[in-house]
């Protein structure tokens, strides 16, 4: 069945977009994310098939700047994964965009292939801005670069980063969001992917973060809730941040409520998919329900 899986080669320009126009590009995605993954053996599944609707708007819908012919001019908005090992759906969005050939996606997490489980750090990866996956520190490092470019380059530039749910048990995030509301950041836009689910089960059960709202409202953020699979939820919520930015002094999370693993039915609000690719005889099941 290996052979059977193609990656479709087609390259979207950065411009703005309808939901309607970018969706099937978003059920592409996930697509790319059940074959890269079913043929890797390994890696996790749940949480990039949840976020694919946040990230296929992102990069899709026009509302981050970017250039895959020049990856690294100045004037790029930045993205960060903080929850690195959600790095299929990155790639995917990456390949369509034009940094690399989406063929490369079938070499996910195997030797030689520089699509490894977490992103390389910038320079290895066209478009990846930099290594992640230790959780905790990519949101750090996207207030590092929202500092810069707000602080000391005074530039209208953006810096988007998306954390998991389960991620912000880690201390280093409420550090990273006291800098970001301390220094007015309202460029930085902080998406947390509430699906309630980390590998060892539910959120609330593990380690609780609620009330997320209050929490981030407290440290002086500009909160947008928002179910995070409703693609027209998404666009109204990044909407709002970059009519923000320059204006409240504020740093914008979007609370995306997801599901993991959204569109597989057998994988869909059930942690155990965090980390288990789907075999070749779940991956053909998968595919048959996002056509």
């Amino acid at each position: 069945m290996e052979t059977e899986f193609t990656f479709s080669n087609v390259v979207f320009e950065n411009k703005r977009r309808t939901p309607d126009e970018y969706k099937p590009i978003i059920k592409e995605i996930k697509r790319d994310i059940i074959k890269s993954l079913a043929l890797a053996k390994s890696g996790h599944p749940g949480g990039p098939l949840g976020v694919a609707d946040f990230m296929g708007t992102l990069f899709f819908g026009g509302y981050m700047k970017y250039d895959s012919k020049n990856p690294n001019y100045k004037d790029r908005d930045r993205f960060v994964l903080s929850a690195g090992h959600m790095a299929p759906v990155l790639y995917s969005c990456l390949a369509h965009a034009g940094f690399f050939e989406p063929s490369e996606l079938a070499g996910l997490r195997k030797l030689g292939c520089r699509l490894q489980g977490h992103p390389a750090p910038a320079g290895v990866i066209p478009g990846s801005e930099t290594a992640s996956g230790s959780l905790g520190q990519g949101i750090s490092i996207a207030v590092g670069m929202a500092m810069n470019d707000k602080l000391l380059d005074k530039s209208n530039r953006k810096v988007f980063c998306l954390t998991g749910d389960g991620e912000i048990q880690e201390g280093s995030c409420w550090e990273a969001a006291m800098a970001a509301s301390n220094y007015k950041l309202d460029n930085l836009c902080w998406f947390v992917d509430n699906n309630d689910c980390q590998i060892d089960g539910r959120v609330k059960d593990v380690m609780s973060i609620y009330p997320l709202k209050e929490k981030f409202e407290a440290f002086g953020f500009n909160v947008i809730e928002i179910d995070g699979n409703n693609v027209e939820q998404i666009v109204s919520a990044l909407d709002k941040f970059n009519d923000s930015v320059g204006k409240i002094n504020k740093p914008t999370c979007i609370i995306g409520k997801t599901k993991m693993g959204n569109g597989v039915s057998f994988m869909q609000d059930n942690y155990k998919w965090h980390g288990n690719p789907p075999n070749m005889e779940q991956a053909a099941t998968a595919l048959k329900e996002l056509e």
